[in-house]
């Protein structure tokens, strides 16, 4: 990683573990890691990013819980996995719209 890149390398690797971490979840969690000790390292359009995935995450867990509590109810459990899934694919897009921002040098609303 250069030291010239202003942060932008372990940006694209936060974003890749995050995306990896959709389909097997515990790449999610080092991306999260990293996103946390790089955050306000690097000037104020990388820590946009940065902060972009972390709200991802933290919603993310929180539509799951909301998804978990409706599958176990026999009303909502249509519901459940329709919120999963809605879940998955916002996630998934946040991330690949995130990487489509950095490669134009654009900061995320945060």
């Amino acid at each position: 990683m250069s030291s010239t890149d202003g942060g932008r390398t372990i940006t694209i690797v936060a974003y890749i573990l995050h995306l990896f971490g959709a389909i097997t979840g515990l790449p999610s969690i080092i991306g999260l890691i990293i996103n946390y000790v790089v955050k306000g390292d690097h000037g104020a359009m990388i820590d946009s990013h940065q902060t972009w995935m972390i709200k991802s995450f933290w919603y993310a867990i929180l539509g799951c819980i909301v998804s978990g509590i409706l599958c176990i109810t026999v009303i909502g459990l249509i519901l459940g996995w329709i919120g999963f899934i809605a879940i998955w694919v916002w996630y998934v897009y946040r991330h690949i719209r995130g990487l489509i921002e950095l490669a134009e040098s654009k900061t995320m609303p945060a």
